[in-house]
Formats: structure tokens, sequence, C-alpha cells
């Protein structure tokens, strides 16, 4: 108030105080600090009410609908990615690592599923079909509020066997050290922590640009895998094939490149 408000009309009694008057300090507000600006629309909104109840005016000129202000433009915020060729090296640096096992695991079938790690994090036993190698998320627990089948890679698989001795009485799949889910924070730490620049939701990129650059898997099939919506609502209506069959044969060949990246890594090493 002190920094955009008074200097502008700070000494002008309330009522003699216009919508401009209040509009042209917001909008100069918003050129330094965008945050401020809103939040000054509902303190000087404040005093208006104030003044109204008082008896000291009769309006108030601040309201949203009253300025009328133009909406801020945002700039998308992409979560960093590491390059698919990356990533199979921070796999293995993970795994190294003195990280809770389950922790190590999860963060591990979160990049072979692509799936949000919310999805993972939360996933219990009851919704993994080991004979048919299929893992369905519940609706409630999608972004897109549907239940997701992912199929799961022969190394996916791996994975759980070896998850299934930390199984406890909390039927989650990847539990804690003390028995509850892991908290997102502890997956996207240990990431930072291990010096690699990337988000943990930045993974599904790095699938998602390995499909588009090195495969010729169509459009639609990698979305589905993500499980994002395709088309509107009249052509969700008819096709409605999760396109399972060719996910499963996508997320193998994604299993697949994550080992060929490790072995040739490794032979490098080994190399130097």
């Amino acid at each position: 108030m002190e920094a955009y408000i008074f200097p502008r009309f700070g000494s002008v009694l309330l009522p003699d105080v216009t919508t401009a008057d209040v509009r042209q300090a917001i909008l100069a507000a918003r050129e330094k600090a965008p945050g401020v600006a809103k939040k000054l629309v509902y303190r000087v909104s404040f005093v208006f009410k104030w003044g109204i109840a008082e008896g000291i005016c009769e309006s108030n000129p601040s309201t949203t609908q009253a300025l009328a202000l133009p909406r801020v433009k945002r700039k998308p915020q992409h979560r960093k990615a590491l390059p698919y060729d990356e990533v199979a090296g921070c796999l293995a640096t993970v795994r190294a690592s003195h990280a809770w096992n389950a922790t190590k695991l999860a963060v591990e079938f979160l990049v072979l599923t692509a799936s949000r790690s919310g999805e993972v994090r939360l996933a219990e036993w009851d919704e993994i079909d080991l004979a048919k190698k299929t893992w369905t998320v519940p609706a409630e627990r999608m972004k897109m509020k549907r239940a997701h089948r992912v199929p799961l890679s022969d190394r996916a698989m791996g994975i759980l066997a070896e998850t299934s001795e930390l199984r406890d009485a909390s039927n989650y799949v990847f539990p804690s050290i003390r028995g509850r889910p892991l908290s997102d924070m502890t997956l996207s730490k240990l990431i930072k922590e291990l010096g690699f620049d990337a988000d943990i939701h930045g993974f599904r990129t790095s699938f998602r640009t390995w499909v588009q650059e090195q495969t010729d898997y169509p459009r639609e099939v990698a979305e589905a895998a993500l499980a994002h919506k395709l088309g509107d609502d009249v052509e969700e209506a008819y096709a409605r094939s999760d396109l399972f069959e060719k996910r499963k044969a996508m997320m193998e060949d994604w299993a697949a490149h994550l080992l060929v990246c490790h072995e040739r890594a490794m032979k490098g090493n080994h190399t130097r």
C-alpha cells in the first residue's frame, strides 16, 4: 500500500477516488510485482468496504469487475527433464546410492511406467495383476479421474519382485521406512542430491521425447501411455480403446532402451 497506492491517491478522500485511479495503480504494480498487485486489489477493496460500512463513501471502485484488468500472461513453466539417453545413467546412480531401497525402486518403476509421482507412491498391491503383468491405477488417483491400465515390462516386474520383500501391513508397493507412502519430496530430493538437474515429473518428458525421436509408435499410443486426453468428447465417445496391447510393446521397448544405454555406459567405464 505504501509503495503503490499511497503515492497515487493516498491523500484523496474515499468518495473522490475513481476506478481509474485504482486501475492505474494496480497496473503499475503489475509491471514490478504481479503477485503483490493481485493482493492489492483485495486490500484496497477492503478499505472501501469499511468506508461504505462507516458511511464515508457509497460505492467501491476497486472491485475486480469494475477494474476490468487484463489477464496476466503467464509463461509456461516446463518441468526439467533429462535427455532420454541420460536417464539410464541416472537410474544407475540411484541404484548405487544409499537411499532406502523402496525409494530407489519407486524411482525406477516411475521411469519404466512413465507414471506420475502420486500414482507410483500410493500404489497398492491390490492394483497389481502379476499374472497379466498389469497395474491398474484407480480413477481417484488419476489426473483425468478415470482408471488407467499400465502394461508392465519384464524389468518392471523384476522391480515388483524386489519390493515384495519389503511388503508390510500398509499394503503399499513402495512403503517408507515407517510403513507410510513415500513423499513426493523424497523422490525429488534424491534425484537432486545425486546431482541431476531434473524434476521427478520430467522423466515423463524424457519418455515422450524418446518415443517421438527414436520410435515409430503413433502419437496416440504415446499419449495413452501418459494417460493424456485424446481428442474431444465426441472422438473419445467412439474411440474407446486404451491401446493397451500397443502400449505393452512400447513400454518393453522403453525398458530395452534403458538397458542398452546402461550397458553401453558400463562398457565405456570398463574401457577407460
